[in-house]
């Protein structure tokens, strides 16, 4: 499978440069978030990508219909990979909301407030990941599959730390989970 993080948002413009949250919620991508994510779109043309799976928050839910517009494919929303909840940015925008505006995905099966209400511990994080890489080592066309979501689940998945839309492939029969540091 590809893990894509994705494109740069409005929060990233902004903590890029002051390392302070800004205290935007569920931000948008930037205009250069948007290219971002059409460049990877085009760069994951030809990699046998059949299947999209994206977190519900807004910046992900942006980069995910950019590719899959470009790849002719929908897209599926699971709570399970987005952030890591500490900043403002991943408070997400209620489902009612979300459907409101992406009337073509699928959003019934989430809940109204589907992120989390407090900060998530890091080890809440590592339960998260692990149940998403058994999930994952249980899905026979997982080779097919990219899954657009965040900085710190992939770090939480893999040990590494991506930038804006950065992919990379990952293998859970093949890459273990980190440790908790």
């Amino acid at each position: 499978m590809i893990l894509l993080r994705h494109g740069q948002s409005e929060f990233n413009v902004v903590y890029s440069v002051t390392r302070q949250d800004p205290g935007i919620r569920d931000p948008r991508l930037t205009e250069e978030g948007r290219r971002q994510a059409a460049d990877t779109g085009q760069a994951l043309a030809g990699q046998g990508i059949r299947r999209i799976l994206a977190s519900p928050y807004t910046r992900a839910l942006e980069t995910a219909t950019i590719i899959a517009g470009q790849l002719g494919l929908g897209v599926t929303v699971d709570p399970v990979v987005g952030e890591r909840a500490a900043f403002a940015c991943d408070v997400g925008t209620p489902r009612s909301h979300l459907a409101e505006r992406w009337p073509a995905i699928a959003l019934d099966h989430l809940d109204e407030q589907w992120w989390p209400s407090l900060e998530e511990h890091e080890t809440a994080l590592l339960k998260r990941c692990a149940r998403f890489r058994q999930r994952a080592l249980e899905d026979a066309a997982r080779h097919e599959l990219l899954v657009v979501t965040h900085w710190g689940f992939i770090r939480g998945l893999t040990g590494q730390q991506v930038k804006n839309a950065t992919w990379l492939r990952y293998d859970p029969a093949t890459t273990p989970l980190p440790e908790p540091a």
